[in-house]
């Protein structure tokens, strides 16, 4: 007989045993602030619900990460256990705008819409 696994999980708890923060306080007054999304919903709630499959973005280090809840935490272990709770979304490169080159610029143009004369 296996024993019934909750479903979801406190928002502050799971960032905590996931290791994303260095205590729960910590984790609960990120979300009270208005910084963490679920699935692009802004929440202000430290009880908010995490399931398998939502989608989180925060605030980490210098940058935002957007993460995707792999599994639920039954305690805080080591991070290598951590680590197994989710995973990393990356970064999609932003699309290119017409004229642009692969390196995202632009080349510069006269008032007539031609080149510049340096660049032609």
């Amino acid at each position: 007989m296996t024993p019934d696994l909750p479903h979801h999980q406190r928002l502050d708890a799971w960032l905590w045993c996931a290791r994303l923060v260095k205590s729960r306080t910590r984790a609960a007054a990120l979300v009270r602030e208005g910084r963490v999304r679920i699935n692009r919903q802004p929440t202000g709630k430290p009880h908010a619900r995490v399931r398998p499959g939502d989608v989180l973005t925060l605030p980490l280090g210098n940058g935002v990460k957007v993460l995707s809840v792999r599994a639920l935490a039954v305690r805080r272990g080591p991070a290598a256990a951590a680590s197994l709770l989710y995973d990393e979304v990356p970064e999609m490169p932003a699309p290119l705008l017409p004229g642009e080159d692969e390196a995202g610029i632009q080349p510069r143009r006269d008032r007539g819409g031609r080149p510049m004369e340096t660049e032609r």
